[in-house]
């Protein structure tokens, strides 16, 4: 063996390139025995998922939890990144059912969608102004002009947006082609942002007043709020609503505005009442962390949170589930997702025997190198407690459709949840006071282009 690791490294090029001895001594290390063949046939017309999927844990699936929240229907964001806002507004209408015994709502996601993209254009915009005097390859106006916009986000977005703009029910502002596959529309929206960029920094560099500038931004953001409208219809300013109780009847009409009717259906702003934490192996625990510029309105907040570690973060779960509160949580769902059964387990796929090989990072290393970080929210509802009362699995509302997985849900086993949860959003009452007070501290600032701090989609 010392013997081939030494040609190897002497036969590279200087440049560290493949040479013909290089690759002759890989290939001399491959096998060809008939099981090796057998596999490539089979994975060249196989799904690699199909073939590494792990019969001996392909059984039913323990479908009971010993303690469980209020089911409610179950949404879709189709081809769009919006599950932030799905997750978000999800618990907010479990949180009204649980408040008023079942009355029962779906909030339009299309209309806070529609604030979302004309305040992140804003937003854009408005660092481009604020870094208008930095060369055009410098780290933060690079952050700037490569994602002008973006349909995902994180619970900070549905609290800033919601105190701005309100809410309104489904059935005012229903969902668009443009909503559901937001794709092209963003892309359209993209590349003009990134010419009234150009054309801001070029206003700065020849010395424009700044009322000149906050005019041409305000002309710039009535052309995208145009393209919005006709992409997603315009946002509607009153409204007449009958809620419909648990069994379907209509109460009263009333008239509302967005601002009237979130203030009945949510009632105090939601700011200052959830902290969000996260498990971050990387970084130390019990110390909060905010991104700069990582946020859905420039005059909103960054987000923020308070590092724990991962049995600190169950405890506050089990606290908010076992009062029957709905939570926010995002994850790296394609990791050992069973999509057809609904089941997230790290026994699913056998990667491993099938590549003859191992992948053995630990959540730090997978953070640390991009290969794995929260990337889907989807709304906490059940734990199952062993004896002990530790958690053995738990489940989640997904917004993928009713149709998939179990019955629109996903399960997971509690080992799956402590390597692939990345974030909660904890209602005050829930957490410790110790916890709470560490969130306050003094936080500490990080780049948005840390591999954690990804939006949800």
């Amino acid at each position: 063996m010392g013997l081939v690791l030494m040609l190897t490294a002497s036969a590279q090029t200087r440049q560290g390139g493949i040479t013909p001895q290089m690759l002759r001594d890989i290939e001399q290390q491959q096998t060809t025995s008939a099981a090796d063949r057998a596999l490539r046939n089979a994975i060249a017309a196989n799904s690699i998922d199909n073939l590494a999927q792990n019969h001996l844990n392909a059984g039913e699936i323990d479908t009971h939890f010993s303690i469980e929240t209020k089911s409610q229907s179950i949404t879709d964001q189709k081809s769009s990144g919006r599950c932030w806002m799905f997750s978000g507004l999800n618990v907010l209408r479990a949180d009204f059912a649980k408040r008023t015994d079942s009355l029962s709502v779906e909030f339009s996601q299309d209309y806070l969608f529609f604030w979302d993209q004309l305040e992140k254009s804003n937003l854009f915009l408005q660092g481009i102004i604020d870094t208008a005097k930095k060369p055009i390859d410098d780290q933060r106006v690079q952050f700037f002009f490569k994602n002008p916009l973006n349909d995902g986000g994180t619970f900070c977005g549905v609290a800033d947006l919601t105190a701005k703009y309100g809410l309104v029910p489904k059935a005012v502002m229903p969902e668009t082609f443009s909503s559901d596959n937001t794709s092209r529309m963003s892309r359209l929206i993209d590349t003009k942002l990134r010419e009234f960029g150009l054309q801001l920094r070029d206003m700065v560099a020849q010395g424009k007043k700044v009322a000149d500038i906050e005019k041409a931004k305000t002309q710039m953001l009535a052309t995208v709020y145009h393209m919005l409208v006709l992409t997603l219809g315009e946002p509607p300013t009153k409204f007449t609503y009958a809620f419909r109780d648990k069994k379907g009847k209509p109460l009263e009409a009333k008239e509302y505005t967005p601002q009237s009717f979130c203030q009945e259906v949510v009632g105090q702003p939601l700011n200052g009442t959830f902290i969000m934490v996260m498990n971050d192996p990387r970084r130390p625990y019990y110390k909060t962390f905010e991104v700069e510029y990582d946020r859905h309105t420039y005059d909103g907040h960054n987000w923020k949170y308070l590092n724990l570690p991962m049995e600190d973060i169950e405890q506050m779960a089990i606290a908010s589930l076992k009062d029957g509160c709905k939570l926010y949580s995002s994850y790296d769902v394609a990791k050992f997702l069973d999509r057809k059964r609904g089941l997230c387990d790290l026994q699913n796929f056998d990667y491993e025997s099938l590549f003859g090989t191992t992948f053995g990072m630990t959540k730090a290393q997978r953070i640390s190198t991009f290969d794995s970080g929260s990337t889907h929210a989807m709304t906490l509802t059940a734990v199952d407690l062993d004896a002990e009362g530790k958690p053995v699995k738990w489940k989640v509302e997904n917004s993928w459709g009713a149709a998939n997985g179990q019955q629109g849900c996903i399960i997971m086993t509690a080992e799956w949840f402590r390597e692939y949860m990345f974030r909660l959003v904890v209602p005050n009452k829930y957490v410790p006071e110790n916890i709470l007070k560490l969130s306050e501290q003094q936080p500490i600032m990080v780049m948005p282009e840390d591999p954690l701090f990804v939006a949800d989609e």
